[in-house]
Order: C-alpha cells, then structure tokens, then sequence
C-alpha cells in the first residue's frame, strides 16, 4: 500500500487499481474510506485509479490537529499527492462531499486540472444547497417500493424541523437507484468505513467562500463533466445543472435510473460515459 506525507507531516495511503492513464479519485462521505469506490464500475477497463484515502479514514493516518478534517483542508493533500506522483496536471474525479474538495481544487489549482469528473456532487463550495423539496421529489421515483413509506414519513419528520440523523435507516434506500443486495452491502459498509469525528468536522464554519470560488472558477479552462443520477436528489439534474453551469468548460450528463452512487445502478453506462470524457482530445 503506498502512502506519501502530507504538508503537515500526516501520513497518508492511497490505493491503485487498473492500468492507463492515473486517475486521481477523492471519496465522499464525508470522511469515508475509499474502500466505497470498489473499481468505479469497471473504469479500471479504462484509467489507473489512484483512490485517496482521506485523512483519519481507511489506511490513512488521522491528523495531529482535527480542526484539518475540515473540508478546504484537504485541498492541500490532494496537492500532495499530486506532487508526490510527480504529474504536472492531473485528471481529478470527486464523489458527493468530494465534489466540495475537487471545486476547491480546480479553483485553487486551475492550471493542475486537465479533466475533472464531479460525480453527484455535493455543491456548498458555490453556494448551493438542495432544499427539502428536492429530496422528496427524487423519492416519488421510488413511491412502488416496500420501503418508501416509511422513507416518506422521515421525509415529512425532516421537514417538521426533525434532523436527518435521527431517521436516517429509513432514508438509505433513496441513495440507490434499486435497493437490492449489491446496494444493502454498499451501504452496510458505510459504519466501519466512515470517520464520524471527522465528518462533524468538515462542513465547519470557515470551509467555504462561494463568491471567492466562483470567480477563481472563471480562469478554469479545463473541461468539467457533472454526472448526475436520475433519481438522485443530492443534487438533483436540476441543481446538478446549475452546478455545471459555474464551470466554463462544465457540461452535465444524466444517468438513467441511477441515484447517488451510479456506478452501483448501471455499470457499464457509468465507465462508458466516465471513460469517453476523459478520453476526449487525448494524444
């Protein structure tokens, strides 16, 4: 297992899979281990994976100071690993939280980023925030299954002023375009592969400048895709179009029947599209 060290002296891992051209993958989460990302349905047929385990998650070390887990910090370990894999430019792929890390990366790094890869993006780092409807529309998809109602009754317990956390079983399955074994395993990891502490941390006061970020965007000329699921709403192809639409070179593509983790729902049309992107204009 390889690892490098970051600006402060953390040690942290990384995990590669497949072969070709290095993709650098951020997990979501937030503060989940890269463990989640299995082989990105099947990508690694057409791009090396180089998976960050963020710090204090998976093989990585945590950090002297736990004030880092906070989400601008781990700009600076991404460039770390750049360094460390001594590319000059990097094609960047961030899920969900990490679309938060991989924005603030483009924004801070312009010149770094050949291709980024936003994949059902969380999208604080610019300012927006999907709102209570957005959910409950992207759950009416599921409004056949077994499980919605009780997913439908945590939705109106929400918007009562009750937190997420506290009805979050009942939630789960709206993350996925189907609730079958696959997604149940994919989720039932999610306990031992996710850093708790750190996720209090990293939406902390003082993560975000969105006016600051979207003018360091308009320097980006990078292409950016913003894969969006369906039946996702966290964002949903709306807000995901919105997002996209920050980048100059952003473009928003819509996976059929997908939720929050595409790669789950439909594989091959996941590496499909993922991998024609990132092979555009290559050579």
């Amino acid at each position: 297992m390889p690892t490098f060290t970051a600006y402060d002296g953390t040690e942290l891992a990384y995990h590669e899979k497949g072969e070709g051209e290095p993709l650098l993958c951020v997990p979501g989460g937030p503060m989940r281990a890269s463990a989640y990302f299995g082989d990105l349905g099947g990508l690694t047929a057409h791009r090396r994976l180089i998976m960050l385990d963020l710090r204090g998650t998976g093989d990585s070390a945590p950090p002297a100071d736990p004030a880092t887990y906070r989400c601008d910090r781990h700009v600076d370990d991404v460039e770390a690993l750049r360094e460390h894999l001594g590319l000059d430019g990097i094609d960047l792929l961030g899920h969900s939280a990490a679309g938060n890390i991989a924005t603030l990366y483009a924004a801070r790094h312009p010149k770094r980023v050949r291709r980024l890869v936003l994949i059902t993006p969380s999208t604080q780092s610019l300012g927006l925030t999907p709102g209570a409807r957005d959910f409950r529309d992207a759950a009416l998809a599921h409004r056949g299954e077994p499980w919605y109602p009780a997913a439908e009754a945590a939705l109106d317990e929400i918007e009562a002023g009750r937190s997420p956390a506290e009805v979050w079983d009942a939630l789960v399955p709206l993350a996925y375009g189907r609730w079958d074994a696959a997604a149940r395993a994919h989720q039932a990891a999610s306990a031992r592969e996710k850093n708790a502490e750190a996720a209090a941390v990293f939406y902390g006061e003082g993560a975000f400048d969105p006016p600051a970020t979207r003018a360091a965007l308009t320097g980006l000329t990078a292409p950016v895709l913003v894969l969006a699921g369906e039946h996702d709403g966290v964002p949903n192809p709306a807000h995901a179009q919105e997002f996209a639409g920050f980048f100059p070179g952003g473009v928003r593509q819509v996976q059929p029947g997908a939720g929050h983790f595409p790669w789950l729902d439909d594989p091959e049309w996941f590496a499909r599209r993922v991998a024609g992107f990132l092979a555009q204009d290559e050579g």
